[in-house]
């Protein structure tokens, strides 16, 4: 806009109301000015119009050049408050009360004066009126002419003041025009700008991945501001494979442009001072509804015409279109993770769940969770209450495996003490704690998590890489999911395991009861050569029970029990076989050794019950060599030979003949 001010233009925006009616644009399209003739003012725009006075009168003297009472030496211009706007300088008090009678007569007035210099001189002076409005008078015209010069017609005079308002009226109408082409190009050029940000914004939605909508920023902005250097600044925990996006470091930055739009969550720029060469810097941040995810860092080359030629309104736009795609996108993204994660989950618990060996569970877990994480060892130890120690029960790393560690030393002595998960980005450079697995592995990262029962850490899992920062922070959580589904199947592999042990034992006696002895010895004979049934019997046990009591009898039948299991060795089966007798297998031993064992339990019990009691036994065997191989034949012989050494005094031990033959 020119010399006319804000307060001007808005007042004369106004203006186009008062047109006769007359189209801007004709039937073919061309501009048509004949409104412009209708155009005119009201009192209310007569404070706003100085400057269009002295425009008016400068192209008036300017196309009156040749008349000689025509100069700034002779005439003046006034407003409608008797302001003297522009031309020559007299008598400004004079003048007021001239310009009220011209006014009010609304025809000119003439005087005459004496003026400065001493001279005499006639003061004309014509009111200038509005082209419609009731004959209003918006201005004055002024004449000072000496009085020796021939004085010009008063018709001269009006003509000149017609003059002086219709130059006055092509200022006014130069401004109007000047307006409309503005506010046409302003809306031509906010009608671009929406439909460019529509592309944009349907494009943008139009990806369903964080990288998409961020390549589609790129794209936009470089295609419609080629000068501009733009980078986006990310804080999320997050690797983009476009180079334009880097990490927001806030603690490397200070307070930088990037710092104030992202902290603030506003555009901030950075003007150059006036410098040459300096340039001009914006941050604007990339903001969805649930917070700031990055600040796009705009520079602009120094020697750019002017930062408002970038239209940085529209760059704002496109980045809180961006932001709200990029929320969405985020948010699918995280959602379609999550779906990926519970369907891992939830198929990594069925496969647990099938199996109820301990051996298998770990094993299967240590090669899942390698692959889930895409680690390069993983460890699993359980810790030894007894022994105080964490012992290796799966791992990858083979020279681990059967390794006994302290339970308060390393990452798992840690997670012992804290119950808590932890994540380690580099291990050489955080090294407060020292861990043999990772020395062993020469891992920097790693993640570990406790395996729970009943609210205690009882062992630990240990996902480690080569790598420095290796795991994300989402890499951490599912293992922290996982952790208790892995837990809860070793656990119930456990409490399996234990159901299964009670249900094979004597519960007086701690041995195992007679059918698991079948099992057992029923696998032997499917693949050793060999094995021998030693049967121990109490004598006289009925009169113990009959003499001290079926209490000291049990108790009895405890110590008999003890002496048989710390007589044997750790392969050897012992089991209750039915009331006070005793059942002992030995694999891959024949008769002469069991009778060595059996001699042993013979002479503890008579030297070592209180009160005391012997034991008689009877000794069998099986060789791969017999006809006929089977329990129930190894059994009957063994009860024959301990048949048979009853009736001859008990207190001893008999060999079945075919094993002795």
């Amino acid at each position: 806009m020119s010399d006319f001010s804000t307060t001007d233009q808005q007042t004369l925006d106004g203006k186009t109301a008062q047109a006769s009616g007359a189209p801007l644009f004709d039937d073919k399209g061309y501009t048509s000015f004949a409104w412009l003739q209708n155009m005119d003012m009201t009192p209310f725009d007569f404070p706003y119009i100085n400057q269009l006075l002295v425009q008016g009168y400068r192209n008036w003297l300017q196309q009156s050049n040749g008349i000689s009472w025509v100069n700034e030496e002779h005439t003046a211009v006034f407003n409608f408050t008797g302001v003297r706007v522009a031309g020559r300088e007299e008598d400004d008090d004079e003048d007021l009360e001239l310009i009220e009678r011209c006014c009010l007569s609304r025809e000119m007035e003439i005087s005459q004066r004496k003026l400065r210099d001493g001279s005499l001189a006639f003061v004309y002076m014509v009111p200038v009126f509005c082209r419609n409005y009731k004959g209003e008078a918006f201005a004055a015209l002024r004449f000072t002419l000496p009085a020796q010069h021939s004085v010009p017609e008063q018709d001269a005079l009006l003509a000149a003041a017609l003059h002086f308002r219709s130059c006055f009226y092509t200022r006014f109408e130069y401004i109007f025009m000047e307006d409309i082409l503005g506010m046409k190009n302003r809306s031509d050029r906010e009608g671009r700008r929406r439909s460019i940000l529509f592309q944009i914004v349907k494009r943008m939605h139009d990806k369903i991945d964080v990288e998409g909508v961020l390549d589609e920023v790129f794209g936009s902005i470089a295609y419609l501001f080629p000068h501009v250097d733009i980078t986006l600044y990310m804080s999320q925990d997050r690797h983009s494979r476009n180079p334009q996006v880097k990490p927001l470091l806030l603690h490397e930055r200070d307070e930088d442009v990037c710092v104030r739009a992202f902290m603030k969550g506003q555009m901030a720029v950075n003007e150059p001072v006036g410098t040459e060469g300096e340039m001009t810097e914006i941050g604007i941040p990339l903001r969805g509804k649930q917070g700031v995810y990055g600040v796009f860092h705009m520079i602009l080359p120094s020697g750019a015409e002017s930062m408002k030629k970038v239209d940085v309104e529209l760059i704002a736009m496109m980045a809180d279109t961006a932001g709200t795609a990029f929320e969405n996108a985020k948010l699918l993204e995280q959602s379609n993770v999550l779906i990926h994660e519970l369907r891992l989950i939830n198929e990594l618990v069925q496969r647990l769940n099938q199996s109820l060996k301990l051996n298998e569970i770990f094993e299967f877990a240590v090669q899942e969770l390698l692959k889930m994480f895409l680690a390069d060892f993983c460890c699993i130890v359980q810790l030894d209450q007894e022994e105080n120690c964490f012992k290796v029960t799966s791992s990858n790393v083979e020279s681990s495996r059967l390794h006994s560690y302290s339970d308060e030393d390393g990452f798992a002595g840690l997670i012992r003490r804290t119950g808590e998960p932890l994540i380690v980005s580099d291990y050489r450079k955080e090294g407060k704690i020292s861990s043999d697995f990772m020395d062993m592995t020469d891992s920097l990262s790693l993640m570990a998590v406790p395996m729970k029962t009943s609210g205690t850490p009882r062992g630990a899992i240990l996902l480690s890489s080569k790598l420095p920062h290796f795991f994300s922070y989402d890499n951490y959580k599912m293992l922290q999911m996982l952790a208790p589904h892995i837990g809860l199947a070793v656990t119930n592999a456990m409490l399996h395991a234990e159901v299964r042990r009670l249900a094979n034992m004597d519960m007086l006696t701690g041995l195992y009861v007679r059918h698991y002895v079948d099992k057992v010895i029923q696998r032997h004979q499917e693949k050793d050569f060999c094995g021998s049934l030693i049967l121990v019997d109490i004598d006289q046990f009925k009169q113990v029970n009959d003499t001290y009591g079926h209490q000291t009898g049990d108790q009895i039948l405890k110590s008999v029990s003890d002496i048989v299991r710390s007589a044997t060795r750790s392969e050897d089966v012992c089991a209750r076989w039915g009331g006070e007798e005793l059942a002992i297998y030995l694999p891959q031993l024949g008769v002469q050794q069991a009778l060595e064992y059996a001699e042993k339990i013979r002479y503890c019990v008579e030297h070592e019950t209180q009160p005391q009691v012997t034991v008689s036994c009877g000794i069998a065997e099986w060789n791969w060599l017999d006809e006929q191989i089977s329990i129930e034949s190894l059994f009957y012989r063994a009860d024959m030979a301990l048949y048979e050494a009853k009736n001859e005094g008990r207190n001893r031990i008999v060999i079945d003949h075919v094993s002795n033959s």
